[in-house]
């Protein structure tokens, strides 16, 4: 939506200005792109400073038209120097590049800093779905959703707070994520509101074009003036022997563009957008319990006739807190609460960087961004079902085995593909599993 209301900003000019200002607009058509170009690519995310792309703009434009509209005089580049150095005193363009320097800087940072939100999202989500699972993960979940089948019991569900045990378990580290991640989504909206409200997105990049043909239709009906006062300052320069020029027969006068509003388009978009962010805050703590209700299809809570890992009947224990310092004493999977995953510490850190961005664009200060990093892919196989598993419930006894450390999936146009030792993708894994078990019933 951003950068269609720049587009479209950009086609108005391109459509408009060849009419109402003849050579000074066909002359300098590349300062017009220029600008766009430099527009789109801060958008983007570019380390480019927007209000020194901004003045380069207006300085270029002021010598160009300067030039064009003094045809009688040989200007040279020294003179154009001099002027420009007085332009902030003689306000050639008026108010206008201020009031648009302030108002554009705020809707830009506003909106490139919104959207790298979304991104930054996106990626962590992606990077996370990489974390490899332990093999007693592995072996828990084979555990909770084959063992009834080989017990005979295939049509018996698992105990809800069993499979949540389990799940939680599993996805101990990834809960870990919630605290920044609920802060990212708190800083979205609240940007939100800056685009559709104080910061007028829609009306500041959508009318950059109307701005600047304010701006040279000032400078035209203020240019005896405006002449006047750089020639004082900077002195007579030579007379030409090129003549003059019809640029003031060309000249079309007012400003005939409009600004086609499309506040209502926008104020949906934020609304739609706000609802999805207010949604999505728990979203880590929720997986467990969204997980065991629509995948494993665990029975409820209060079920005395599931599967509890050992048999048909009730399941005792208690359901273990979110995170990974409360897995200590997870009954159904063996948790390394000193080790904790890398990358999604690494993951933390992003959240924590972006919503630190957000609150700097709140307030209307710019901030660098970093490109993306390449994805990080991965498979693997998965364990068989063993007696000593379904057997038996896991041993909570203290380990001798050394903890296992969760490396970060190298970039590989082939994956990783993990032997029986090695830790395997747990979002894939984890996801594949229970969606088998959902149909297999």
């Amino acid at each position: 939506y951003f950068q269609d209301l720049l587009n479209k900003s950009e086609k108005a000019l391109y459509d408009a200005f060849p009419s109402m200002y003849g050579e000074l607009y066909t002359q300098n058509v590349k300062v017009f792109k220029d600008l766009y170009s430099e527009l789109r690519r801060y958008y983007r995310g570019s380390n480019i400073n927007l209000e020194e792309a901004l003045n380069e703009f207006w300085t270029r434009l002021l010598e160009r038209l300067f030039k064009l509209m003094n045809p009688q005089y040989h200007i040279t580049d020294e003179y154009l120097d001099c002027m420009v150095k007085h332009a902030e005193q003689h306000k050639p363009f008026g108010e206008i590049p201020r009031d648009l320097k302030v108002k554009a800087t705020r809707a830009f940072i506003a909106a490139r800093s919104y959207a790298q939100g979304f991104l930054v999202g996106s990626d962590v989500v992606k990077k996370v779905s990489q974390v490899s699972l332990s093999q007693e993960c592995t072996r828990a979940i084979m555990k909770l959703l084959y063992c009834p089948h080989c017990r005979g019991m295939a049509s018996v569900k698992p105990c809800n707070n069993y499979c949540l045990n389990v799940v939680k378990g599993c996805l101990a580290n990834q809960a870990d994520l919630s605290t920044e991640w609920k802060y990212l989504m708190d800083s979205l909206v609240v940007v939100a509101d800056r685009i559709d409200g104080p910061y007028n997105v829609d009306s500041v990049i959508g009318t950059i074009h109307i701005r600047i043909s304010e701006a040279i239709s000032n400078l035209q009906e203020n240019k005896d003036s405006i002449t006047a006062k750089v020639f004082q300052g900077c002195g007579n320069p030579k007379i030409s022997t090129k003549g003059s020029s019809s640029e003031d027969k060309r000249r079309r006068g007012k400003v005939p563009l409009e600004a086609k509003s499309s506040a209502q388009a926008l104020e949906m978009l934020v609304l739609d957008a706000k609802g999805n962010l207010t949604a999505l805050k728990t979203y880590w703590i929720t997986l467990p319990s969204s997980l065991c209700s629509k995948k494993v299809m665990a029975s409820s809570a209060g079920d005395d006739k599931c599967w509890n890992g050992m048999t048909k009947g009730s399941y005792l224990p208690e359901v273990m807190g979110d995170g990974l310092a409360n897995q200590i004493n997870n009954p159904e999977v063996e948790v390394d609460i000193t080790k904790p995953d890398m990358t999604i510490r690494q993951q933390i850190m992003q959240l924590k960087i972006m919503t630190n961005r957000l609150g700097n664009a709140n307030i209307g200060n710019d901030v660098d961004f970093q490109d993306a990093s390449d994805d990080m892919s991965g498979s693997g196989s998965g364990d068989s079902c063993p007696d000593d598993v379904c057997g038996k419930r896991l041993s909570k006894s203290p380990s001798t085995r050394q903890p296992e450390t969760h490396a970060i999936p190298k970039q590989s146009g082939h994956g990783i593909h993990g032997a029986s030792s090695q830790p395997l993708p747990s979002a894939f894994l984890l996801l594949l599993l229970l969606s088998v078990a959902f149909l297999w019933r």
